[in-house]
This record gives structure tokens, C-alpha cells and sequence, in this order.
């Protein structure tokens, strides 16, 4: 594993922590589809929540790497879930979440698609 993939990966057990903390439930991590991977998906209530993890130097620099072509991925990966979990069809929404270095993560939540 290189430094970017663990600096990734690092990001993600943050966002992992930030998640449960706020008492969501983690139901997937990675999950992978053909048309991508989602990093984490999380379930509070009757919400579903796919979640963009960002690991940058900065708060600018994380928002700036989200691209309109991931989020599309993410919409993809995230259909086949939900073709998987009808019973959540209703109540999903995309979020995303910051890490960058020394700042407490950013929750970014229902972004827009």
C-alpha cells in the first residue's frame, strides 16, 4: 500500500469513528459494484446515507477532489445497493466527509447529484 492509499484508508477509519460517534450505524465499508465502490455506507433512523470520504492536506483541497463524475458513481454503486435493500429505497441520501490534517472531519450531508 503506497502513501496515498493509506493516507485514504486512514481517512476512512475517521470517518469510520465520526460516523459512529454520531450514532450511525456502519452497514457497508468498500463496497464494491461494476460501476464503483462506495467508501462507506451508514444507516441513522430510517436514513441510508453513501458516503465520499476525502483525505487532503486541506479543507479546500478534500472539497475541491469531489468531482461531479464520482458522485455519478456513487449514484450508480448506490442503485445496485438499494436493488439489493428495497427496504431503504425511500430514505437514502449522499453525503461526504473532509479529513484533512489536524482538523476535526467535516460532515458534508445530502450533497447534491
Amino acid at each position: 500500500m503506497n502513501h496515498t492509499e493509506c493516507k485514504g484508508y486512514l481517512g476512512e477509519i475517521i470517518a469510520v469513528l465520526l460516523l459512529k460517534i454520531k450514532r450511525y450505524k456502519i452497514l457497508a465499508r468498500r463496497f464494491k459494484t461494476p460501476c464503483g465502490e462506495i467508501d462507506i455506507i451508514a444507516q441513522k433512523n430510517n436514513v441510508i446515507a453513501f458516503v465520499e470520504v476525502k483525505s487532503r492536506k486541506t479543507v479546500d483541497k478534500c472539497y475541491n477532489a469531489i468531482t461531479p463524475k464520482q458522485l455519478g458513481r456513487i449514484q450508480r454503486a448506490s442503485k445496485i445497493f438499494m436493488s439489493k435493500n428495497k427496504l431503504y429505497q425511500n430514505f437514502s441520501r449522499y453525503d461526504v466527509i473532509l479529513v484533512s490534517n489536524w482538523k476535526f472531519p467535516v460532515h458534508i450531508k445530502n450533497v447534491s447529484i
